[in-house]
């Protein structure tokens, strides 16, 4: 069946009618009483079913797939409701998506091309169901197969677990990259973890986050295959010895890591790649000789000690037992990882390993998995026997590092007593690694004065002096990453430079070939063509086809109309559709009913001091302070806005905790004022996630990128966002200053400091006369405005009291700045037609943002591979 790509096929009358007439069927057999919704679903299958033996009717292959799917695999023949649809309409089309995976990789295993390997510690996917069968080209087939059977595409979709693999913008981008990895036809995989419980789920108690298991897993996962033939040994702890003159470390625990394939179909091609993920099993699954003898506890200790590895996402880390849990967790896929690609390489090429930079590449996704280059060294020489120099060579000319941030928290540094204790012959590797790197600094420098050389060899080492624990050594892990990778790069043009110029200035001086830009980019087929279908059609109808959905920069054919009247008013509607939706969604979760005729002002992302959610907030309380002023001849010409926030805190991170509940109770008073109405709306989004993502992005006009200057390395966020049309409010900072090149900055609400000014007027900053409009808001939340003062003191201490906080994220410097871009917001909006002509060109300049761009560059600049497409089946 031929179908327009990126386009649900629609039933036809043909289809309707039969659909009609059984509907009038079973209302005369139900003797003229109106059946349930359900009770018609469940009998237009059975009718299907039936109608399938009678002569000259059958059911679509489609449809026989999914019942003879809900008869077989899940013992399903009857009384079915809308998940039991989802499960056999997500088995049937997890055959089409194994049968296209391995026609993928029988051709790869013939041409046997080089590999890229992305290393992460998570992979945000979300749901699977859409995003494959769009990518498979079968979604008219299956949505006009379920809507005979009474069910939409989207309400099955809806029944799917949201797969709790990742938290924020690292492992969104990491999925984005499979995406477009599989689409380009690059040979590549993702390796990870599988989470049974992800990071957590967010539940709201009283404005308070409470934080439960993401339990996703519990009735099976369709879009994974159990390799049950693939494991591999995973140590811990132990010692090392030597023995005939090689080292030999010796485990104290150790684990058994199980495959998991989940196939990534590329969009509009054959390929088909893969995210493999690791499960943590025992050795011994259970003592029953512990058991037997009344050792309960015993007789489960090593399956207990092995489920924890991969139970939770970055565990809480504030404990010595959480950090030996992570450090456990990073090598433990790592580790997986590395010895699965060698063993594929070592069953293909044997023990010619100085080919191996020819077969395989390793992608760092941050600092997570740097102990990989410690791993490779030590299967290259104690497991291989090739002498250190082989190694070294192969290792760094393998291995790159992408580096994420410019927050010094995020540089992870393992304090050498828990690397040595957990990972003993990795330490010893690093020690190496280190002593052979400060010598050649030492050579390198020696021209310097001894103590400026000394100076500059302490910077530069791997292994340094904790500042502030005192006698305690660290590894900077993102210096052993740098030192060791053949290339280096940052995620967009401001973060590169501040890598170069601050985070890694002295190595940049020293090897300024080994570092690269690479702005980050999404998937325009999730986060556009799938996530807003109206908006995808408007835009496939006014440029004359979806070439776009694989070419974004196509997208710049939509300039010329910007200004056409009959284009912005198709395009209001479209997004109206879409804060109809989202306000639905919304009332759903939190009770709260919203205006859709309101401007949607949205701010998502992981909770955190230099993201400034306080900032958003403190802007809302200034508007409701005002509002409330105001007589109601002024109150009519009040832009109506709400305002939506959502995105977790670290279960740690008390501060961030502290914020969200001050949006809560921010919200709770302003949505219960009758005075305010509709003119002021403040709602938390609770456990946002990717799907989430999917309803509020398409419904937002605002959107709120407002870290401090220099502290976002990127953002992607703000990518959906403007593909969607949506104006951005921000910092010129991360991705926002590229954006702002490509869609105009004079098309977006710009405030706040420079990143060059903020080292200095951070020294400044207790001498600082911070706005009177500013010192009232702290005033009314220190006098228990809304409730609960002594729990958001530390909060309002940390941005107003220098003789406790320090406001490092400048909150009171931007507070005024911010308040004059919000007021140009409301100037503009009441301009609907100017308002509209932006939103058109922020969607025609995303072209750049396509995580395809990204990585094209990877492949040509850092990875040298290239594309093999399977042959058409």
């Amino acid at each position: 069946m031929q179908l327009s790509r990126g386009v649900i096929a629609q039933p036809g009358k043909v289809a309707a009618s039969s659909r009609l007439s059984q509907r009038q069927g079973l209302f005369s057999r139900a003797c003229c009483q109106r059946p349930s919704r359900q009770a018609i679903k469940v009998l237009a299958i059975a009718e299907a079913e039936r109608t399938a033996t009678r002569p000259g009717t059958s059911m679509t292959p489609i449809q026989k797939e999914v019942t003879q799917k809900l008869k077989y695999q899940l013992g399903r023949s009857k009384d079915y409701d809308t998940h039991d649809i989802y499960q056999g309409t997500a088995w049937s089309v997890r055959e089409h998506l194994i049968d296209a995976f391995e026609r993928t990789h029988d051709y790869w295993e013939e041409q046997d091309p080089k590999f890229v390997y992305y290393l992460s510690a998570e992979f945000l996917m979300g749901r699977s169901l859409l995003n494959t069968v769009f990518n498979l080209g079968l979604e008219g087939e299956y949505a006009q197969a379920l809507q005979q059977m009474g069910y939409t595409m989207e309400e099955v979709a809806d029944q799917e677990h949201n797969a709790a693999l990742g938290n924020g913008g690292l492992g969104r981008l990491a999925a984005c990259f499979l995406d477009s990895i599989a689409t380009l036809d690059l040979p590549g995989w993702g390796y990870g973890i599988r989470y049974k419980y992800g990071m957590f789920k967010q539940l709201i108690k009283d404005g308070y986050q409470a934080e439960v298991p993401d339990i996703w897993l519990t009735e099976g996962n369709p879009w994974e295959v159990k390799r049950h033939d693939i494991r591999f040994e995973v140590g811990f702890s132990g010692k090392t010895s030597s023995s005939s003159g090689k080292t030999v470390w010796t485990p104290g625990e150790k684990v058994i890591a199980v495959a998991y394939d989940n196939p990534i179909p590329g969009y509009a091609t054959p390929t088909t790649s893969n995210l493999r993920l690791w499960d943590a099993m025992p050795i011994t699954e259970f003592d029953l000789e512990a058991f037997n003898a009344g050792d309960y506890d015993k007789a489960v200790v090593e399956a207990e000690r092995a489920n924890a590895i991969s139970a939770v996402l970055y565990p809480n880390d504030s404990t010595p037992e959480g950090k030996e849990l992570r450090l456990k967790q990073q090598y433990f896929f790592v580790s997986a990882s590395l010895q699965d690609v060698m063993s594929r390489f070592k069953s293909r090429h044997g023990d010619d390993w100085q080919l191996f930079p020819e077969k395989a590449c390793f992608q760092l996704n941050d600092t997570h998995p740097t102990i990989a280059v410690a791993e490779l060294m030590r299967l290259l020489v104690d497991g291989e026997g090739l002498d250190w120099e082989q190694a070294w060579s192969i290792t760094t000319k393998c291995v790159n590092y992408t580096n994420h941030t410019v927050m010094p928290e995020a540089l992870e540094k393992w304090p050498v007593r828990v690397l040595a204790k957990m990972l003993p012959r990795h330490m010893e590797i690093i020690e190496i690694i280190n002593a052979g790197w400060t010598k050649f600094l030492e050579d390198k420098y020696s021209n310097l004065k001894a103590a400026d050389r000394e100076a500059l060899v302490e910077r530069m080492s791997i292994i340094q002096e904790n500042p502030w624990v005192k006698d305690e050594l660290q590894v900077n892990m993102a210096y052993l990453a740098v030192v060791s990778s053949s290339a280096v790069n940052g995620v967009a043009a401001i973060h590169t430079e501040i890598v170069k110029a601050d985070i890694f200035n002295d190595f940049y001086k020293l090897f300024p070939e080994k570092f690269q830009n690479k702005t980050n980019g999404v998937t325009q087929r999730r986060w556009l063509a799938f996530c807003n279908p109206p908006l995808r059609r408007l835009i496939t109808e006014t440029l004359g086809s979806d070439e776009w959905i694989t070419d974004l920069d196509r997208l710049t054919g939509l300039r010329p109309h910007a200004d056409d009247p009959q284009l912005q008013a198709k395009w209001r509607a479209v997004k109206q559709q879409a804060k109809q939706r989202a306000a639905a969604k919304i009332q759903q979760l939190t009770g709260v009913k919203l205006n859709p005729n309101a401007l949607f002002d949205i701010q998502v992302k992981r909770i955190h001091e230099y993201k400034r959610q306080l900032l958003n907030v403190l802007g809302i309380i200034y508007r409701y302070d005002e509002i409330k002023k105001m007589t109601p001849e002024q109150r009519s010409k009040v832009v109506p806005r709400v305002c939506i926030i959502g995105g977790k805190a670290a279960p740690g991170y008390e501060m961030a905790k502290r914020i969200i509940k001050l949006i809560c109770a921010v919200g709770e008073k302003i949505n219960n004022d009758k005075d305010i109405g509709d003119l002021l709306k403040l709602v938390f989004y609770p456990d946002y996630n990717v799907s989430g993502a999917e309803i509020l992005v398409p419904a937002s006009e605002l959107s709120q990128h407002i870290s401090t200057a220099g502290t976002e390395a990127s953002g992607t966020s703000n990518m959906k966002f403007q593909m969607n049309g949506c104006l951005i409010i921000g910092t010129m900072d991360g991705a926002n200053i590229e954006i702002a090149e490509e869609s105009g900055k004079e098309n977006m609400f710009v405030f706040g400091v420079d990143a060059d000014d903020v080292p200095r007027l951070r020294k400044e900053r207790k001498n600082l006369k911070t706005d009177k409009r500013f010192d009232e808001i702290m005033r009314d939340i220190e006098n228990g405005m809304f409730g609960d003062k002594e729990y958001f003191k530390p909060l309002v201490d940390s941005i107003s009291n220098m003789k406790v906080g320090n406001d490092w994220f400048l909150v009171a410097n931007d507070f005024a700045s911010y308040l004059d871009a919000q007021e140009e917001v409301d100037k503009v909006y009441k301009d609907q037609d100017e308002w509209t002509r932006r939103s058109i060109v922020y969607t025609a300049g995303s072209g750049k943002f396509s995580s395809d761009r990204t990585i094209v560059e990877y492949a040509k600049d850092i990875w040298h591979v290239q594309p093999h497409r399977p042959p058409a089946h």
